[in-house]
């Protein structure tokens, strides 16, 4: 807001029970709006609950795994030497051992505020680079995903705070042979986990691939600016450029996960949203081209 016009309409669209507080107070989740009625900027949920309200009878659902990187203040990766680096990649990824992973209590306890909130957490790992963690949230249907992941992200920081620990989503935060961060989302309609579901599934990965830029272009703040350093072919990533698809592949644009093929039914996992994307711009744009037809 501009100084000169400051006052925005807060309008409440989710409540969770606050971790922090406890009792009867609230966490609220709000859409902003400016002086005119019109959505802020910054205000991407409007427009992706109108297109979950259109598509509604597809029942999508959606699991958003978030991936972040723990800093020390002086912004270097916990636990890493302040004058070098940890060693190379391999032993870190769902490690276990003070001399493999850093921060597990705050993992701990963010885990256990998020369920406190009513968040519909599901999971959480180390992740391949050291500091690097994942929280996965889902399976949430529509447009509260992105309400859910929010809120997770807030407490992160605010739980992160409690132990002078900095939260970055940051898709790239440490050049060179280190792993970048996502948000891979796992998306599927009623069709999808029906019987014979993976004819829609694949039918859904013919459309996305048509419209590839297009979902780029949603899938971080910067327009591709920022995952442009996470994409590069390198480190279970597809290159930013191209679209690929492949069951079991982590390097694809699209994964079909093993026991989807095998069973012929269930979801998709779209590997290319960064892990500082907003959740409601990649729920509009995968409902817009796979329900609505529109690239």
């Amino acid at each position: 807001a501009e100084g000169s016009n400051s006052d925005m309409y807060l309008h409440p669209v989710a409540l969770y029970s606050d971790p922090f507080r406890m009792g009867k107070n609230k966490l609220v989740m709000c859409e902003v709006f400016k002086y005119n009625g019109k959505p802020a900027e910054s205000n991407n949920r409007k427009s992706c609950n109108e297109v979950c309200e259109k598509a509604a009878e597809e029942i999508p659902w959606f699991g958003i795994e978030q991936e972040y990187t723990m800093l020390d203040v002086d912004k270097h990766p916990l636990g890493w030497p302040k004058n070098g680096f940890p060693g190379p990649q391999g032993p870190y990824y769902c490690g276990v051992g003070a001399n493999k992973v850093y921060g597990r209590d705050i993992v701990e306890a963010h885990y256990r505020a998020c369920l406190y909130a009513g968040i519909k957490i599901a999971g959480c790992n180390a992740e391949v680079m050291p500091a690097q963690w994942e929280f996965q949230v889902g399976p949430c249907e529509g447009i509260s995903v992105g309400d859910d992941l929010w809120v997770a992200r807030y407490i992160l920081h605010r739980v992160a705070e409690d132990f002078g620990v900095i939260v970055t989503f940051d898709p790239k935060p440490m050049p060179g042979d280190w792993n970048g961060a996502g948000a891979h989302t796992n998306y599927s309609t009623v069709k999808m986990r029906d019987d014979g579901g993976i004819k829609h599934i694949e039918d859904a990965i013919e459309k996305l691939s048509k419209c590839h830029d297009k979902h780029i272009k949603a899938y971080d703040p910067k327009e591709g600016e920022d995952n442009k350093r996470r994409l590069t072919g390198l480190h279970e990533t597809s290159t930013i450029n191209d679209f690929s698809a492949g069951v079991a592949n982590r390097g694809a644009s699209i994964r079909i996960p093993r026991q989807v093929a095998q069973d012929g039914f269930g979801y998709l996992e779209d590997r290319r949203p960064s892990s500082n994307c907003d959740p409601y711009s990649v729920v509009e744009v995968l409902i817009r081209t796979t329900c609505l037809d529109e690239c």
